[in-house]
């Protein structure tokens, strides 16, 4: 802090810092050239995030959302993925994160490491979405049951499960609508 107040001070303006260079610090006491580069490296990243633009954000609105989203890298694998969206207050994609890979025919879930993500990104709301490598989105009995875990966790957690997608071929199905919804190529 007191180095920023030192070249604050050798400034006429905040505009100078864009053109500053590594001799003009050098000039100010107690700064030698290693601290000037890491004062001109940490200008230039300041420059170089605010010329960034806001990428647009994925947002989710329906489960059909969910479906484009994730089919292309779900529906040829040949085990059980089960993948956590999370989303923010807009229903914007935070992230999306691969939290169990299982067998061909299921995937044990456990509610601590979706939670343990959500909480570290300070998500609004999750969207669970497995496949099913046979191609049959129709849910499994543990399919349901699990559903149901995260579903009571997530409402202790004060967190939002907006939905359980399970991706076949083609077609996916909504555990939260009850419906299967088949998908043209």
């Amino acid at each position: 802090m007191d180095m920023a107040k030192q070249i604050l001070y050798h400034l006429e303006n905040l505009d100078d810092l864009k053109r500053i260079s590594v001799f003009e610090l050098m000039k100010i006491e107690g700064i030698k050239e290693a601290k000037a580069c890491t004062v001109i490296a940490a200008i230039e990243l300041g420059k170089r995030v605010s010329m960034m633009k806001r990428e647009d954000k994925i947002q989710i609105k329906s489960s059909l959302d969910v479906y484009h989203f994730l089919s292309g890298s779900l529906s040829h694998l040949e085990q059980e993925h089960f993948i956590v969206i999370y989303l923010n207050v807009k229903s914007e994609v935070i992230t999306k994160e691969t939290i169990f890979m299982g067998t061909i025919n299921q995937t044990l879930i456990h509610p601590r490491e979706i939670f343990k993500t959500a909480i570290r990104l300070s998500a609004h709301a999750i969207l669970c979405v497995h496949n099913h490598p046979t191609g049959d989105s129709t849910p499994s009995k543990a399919d349901v049951m699990a559903t149901k875990k995260i579903s009571e966790v997530a409402e202790i957690m004060g967190i939002d499960l907006i939905d359980h997608l399970i991706i076949g071929r083609h077609e996916f199905y909504s555990i939260g609508e009850g419906k299967k919804t088949f998908v043209p190529n």
